[in-house]
């Protein structure tokens, strides 16, 4: 007897990040975590910064900042489509965690005038750097793939 199974789309606007049939996807929205199974009600919900978790048959971890997920049926399969502002897998994390810190000290010695400083691209950015130093601690000792 086959397992079912639903398509996740990953995407962000530079890459898709994740194209596979999974078990199940659990994914943190604005008003909690959703786990979507397939034959899921269509639906389409505000995504808030944490883990995605695509679950074969070990877990997929994802750090994941804003965005929006769509679920629907494609020819008699379920379709879940994040379109996340970031998404990046745990296990690319630390490789990314130090070209942000590198990034972030040269762009602190260019910017010696107060008035230059874009506040909200910072904030932007420390609140994705958070979030991905928070999910690679989460995952880093369990197994995944």
């Amino acid at each position: 007897m086959s397992t079912k199974t639903l398509k996740l789309k990953i995407v962000t606007p530079e890459r898709l990040v994740f194209e596979e049939m999974v078990k199940q996807v659990t994914l943190p929205t604005k008003d909690g975590v959703l786990t979507i199974l397939p034959n899921h009600i269509p639906l389409v919900a505000s995504l808030k910064s944490g883990d995605i978790v695509a679950e074969t048959d070990e877990p997929v971890p994802f750090a994941l900042t804003g965005g929006f997920v769509e679920v629907k049926q494609e020819n008699g399969e379920t379709v879940v489509a994040v379109l996340a502002d970031y998404a990046e897998h745990v296990g690319d994390i630390e490789k990314g965690i130090e070209e942000a810190r590198a990034r972030a000290e040269k762009l602190s010695k260019e910017t010696k005038n107060k008035e230059d400083v874009d506040f909200e691209h910072f904030e932007a950015e420390l609140e994705r750097s958070l979030n991905r130093v928070k999910i690679a601690d989460k995952w880093r000792n369990k197994k995944y793939r």
